[in-house]
Parts: C-alpha cells; structure tokens; sequence
C-alpha cells in the first residue's frame, strides 16, 4: 500500500531541470516590470482609476475601492517594484505574493476594465505564489513546479479554441470579416484583406491555432515547430488587431516554459541577470507542505475547468446576455455594440426623469455597461441610490439595444421592468430578452 501511494506521487515529484522554472519566472517577471510602467507612462492609472466618480465592482467584491489618486500610483509603483524583484528573484516569495494580491486588487475594483490577459496575468502570479525561489545554482525542482504553469498555459489555449467552435466563426466568418477590412494599409496583407476567404481562413485556423497547440506543445517533437506557430501567430494577431494589448507578447513569453531545458540551461549559461536568489536547493521529497501545496493546486484547476462551462446553467443566446462569458477565455469571439437610455420614475407622482449616463460614467464605462446586462443593472441601483433623496420610492428602467457581429440591433433587456427592485447574483436573470 506504501509503495503504491509512492508510485503515485513518484511523476509529480520526480526531479527536472529548475531552469524552465528560472527563465519563465525572470521574464514573467520583466514583462510584468515593463507593462505596468507602460501603464502608468500613459496616464491610464488617472483615467481608469482615479477620474472615473462611480466604478462597476465583481460580484461579491463591491467591498473593494480604489484608493483616491496617491494611493492608486502608489500601488502601481509597488507593482513595478515588485515585477522586478520577482524577475531577479529578490525577496521572491514576498515579491510576488505582493503582485499577486496588488494587481488583482486593482483588476477588480471595475469589471469594465476585464480583459482576458488580466485575468490570465492573475492567475499566474497566484501559481508562482506556490514556486520556489529557484536560481541558477539550482539544479532541478519537483516535476510539479513546471508542469503547473505547463497546463495552466495549455488550459487557457484549449478554451479558447473550443469556444471558436460556434456558428459565427466558423461558418461565417464573424467578427472576423467585420474587422479585418479595416486593416487594409497593413503592410503585404493589406491588400487581401478585404477578401471574404482571408476571413474564413483566419477563423478555422485561428481554431485549429488554439485547439491543437497546447498537444504540439507537450510534445518534444514537435515543441520547437509549435513555439515558432505560437511567435507567428500572436504576432500576426498583434499587428491584424492593435486593441488586444500585450497580450500576445504575454503568451509568446509564458509559452517558453514549454521549451525543452537544454534551451533554458543555454540561455542561463549566456547570462548573469537571473542569478540572485536566497535557495540553492529544492527537495523534491513529498512531505505535508508540498502536499497542501498540491491540494490547493487541484482545486485550482478544478475551478479552471469548471469555470468555461458555467454559461451552459444560463438559457438563451450567451453573446447577447454574457452570463458565463467573462473568465472562460472566449477571446476575440464577437464585436458587440449598443445603447442604452435610463428612466427614474417618481412611484407617487409618476414623474420620469431620463438620464443622461455621460454625466455619471467615463466613455470606456459607458461602451461596455451599454452591453452587459449585470452592469447596466449595477448602474441602476447607483441612480436608484442616487435619485432616492429627492423622488419618492424611484423605479429605474431602462431601454437598451444591442448588435451583435453585425446583425440587427434588438432589445436587450425588460424595459418594463424596474432595475432597481433586481438583485445582482449568480442566479439567471430573467428580465434579459435573448430568446
């Protein structure tokens, strides 16, 4: 019984090379270091952050606030402070724990601002919370260590290319063929783009791209083939479609820990900037620390797994009412627009009062509450809270219209329903009409 509990540890614990482990979590840390800085450089933190007079918080996160405009730069200083430490592996475990908690700090203090790299760069910085503070005189760590952000790496492509098999995409081309038109002055492309069958060629092999790669991945053979499709095609997306961010340069440098460790100990060799850490040895035994370890890991991808097929327990169409979208890397999938008007209506006079949402929400707040049925009921309790003082009991309604890759404009939610007497929550939200 011993020996068989053994056997079943033995893969996970078994030692390899710590050197994937040290390059993935120096430039990690370096792109962490960069884009943060670029962040504040730009003036984003002012105007996402310190501007904006009402904020639209996750779920169960309405506690968390942003900290006025010395306390939302201080946090980003800290980020840029701590990115780099993790880079070098200086006071690593309270470096990047203090990322961790910091960044996604920030990414939920308005859902507005959610993007899947966001997301993606969280959940990363929580899995190297769990890391040892490898450097270059160490010779191997527990096979778990790489193999974590392996599957995590391969979890996020996955999802994403299943989540392209659909209707639209496939069979129409759609978003595709709405955007890649406007790219017409891209250098060689240019030229085709235009084309419908460019669009319907970019779609399936955006989906085989997405779907295959993490196997192609994993396999030795053909790692070094798989890597050169990963830098060619988020390279190509990043030219073709500016507005996705970083985020293709975050998945072209988290992909290296794919690579084999021959690479990684040759690159380690050639350079001094990783080598300053406070542990020279990782024990590979199994022991209570390392097992909670792996507990805490599992239910993790429990989480990771589960989380993409939420929007299966929601009825009608998912890109009109979102409910399961966010978090279930569904990248790219649709180009969605919309409007929406509120009303305040006195319930003892009967008064109504329209609002305009411009004097009360930032343009990027305004462009995604009109589509996203949880925020535009968010906003109606903010006018309800607001309007209260002065009206007696206000019901809030509101009359909103979506487009959806394309087609028709159409009523998103109940206009006859008061907004305000609706809770937020997990439970379906009736009063969106996507039948």
């Amino acid at each position: 019984m011993v020996t068989k509990r053994k056997s079943r540890f033995a893969f996970l614990f078994a030692e390899v090379s710590a050197a994937p482990l040290l390059v993935f979590r120096f430039a990690f840390g370096i792109m962490m270091f960069l884009s943060t800085l670029r962040f504040i450089l730009k003036g984003w933190v002012d105007v996402l952050y310190v501007k904006p007079t009402f904020f639209f918080p996750f779920y169960g996160f309405e506690w968390i606030k942003p900290m006025g405009a010395v306390g939302m730069y201080s946090v980003f200083t800290l980020l840029v402070l701590t990115a780099f430490l993790v880079a070098f592996g200086w006071f690593y475990r309270a470096s990047i724990i203090t990322f961790f908690l910091l960044f996604t700090y920030v990414e939920l203090i308005d859902k507005t601002n959610y993007l899947n790299h966001y997301y993606f760069i969280s959940i990363v910085s929580f899995l190297l919370c769990f890391m040892p503070p490898v450097n270059r005189k160490t010779k191997s760590v527990p096979r778990w260590t790489v193999l974590t952000l392996q599957l995590q790496m391969a979890l996020v492509y996955f999802f994403a290319g299943i989540a392209k098999i659909n209707t639209d995409w496939l069979f129409h081309a759609l978003p595709l063929k709405i955007w890649l038109p406007s790219r017409y002055n891209v250098p060689i492309l240019g030229s085709f783009l235009n084309e419908n069958w460019i669009a319907y060629v970019f779609s399936w092999c955006g989906m085989l791209f997405d779907t295959l790669i993490p196997f192609l991945l994993f396999n030795r053979k053909t790692v070094w083939y798989a890597y050169a499709f990963v830098i060619i095609f988020h390279v190509l997306t990043s030219i073709l479609f500016p507005f996705i961010g970083v985020f293709p340069f975050v998945m072209i440098v988290c992909a290296t820990i794919f690579l084999p460790k021959e690479f990684h100990e040759r690159l380690i060799r050639k350079s001094a900037v990783v080598e300053r850490s406070e542990t020279t040895l990782v024990p590979p035994a199994p022991n209570l620390r390392t097992k909670l370890i792996l507990l805490i890991l599992c239910l993790h991808f429990i989480i990771q797994f589960a989380l993409p097929f939420r929007y299966l327990l929601y009825p009608g169409k998912l890109f009109y009412s979102e409910q399961g979208f966010r978090f279930s890397w569904r990248v790219m999938l649709m180009e969605k627009a919309g409007y929406v008007i509120f009303y305040i209506k006195d319930s003892y006079t009967g008064k109504i009062i329209e609002v305009n949402s411009r004097e009360f929400l930032t343009m990027q707040q305004l462009k995604q509450m009109s589509t996203q049925p949880d925020m535009i009921l968010q906003f109606a309790h903010y006018l309800h809270d607001l309007y209260a003082p002065s009206l007696s009991n206000p019901q809030v309604f509101a009359e909103a219209y979506v487009t959806v890759n394309g087609r028709g404009s159409r009523l998103l939610i109940d206009p006859t329903v008061d907004l305000a007497s609706k809770e937020d929550g997990f439970i379906n939200k009736k009063w969106i009409l996507t039948q």
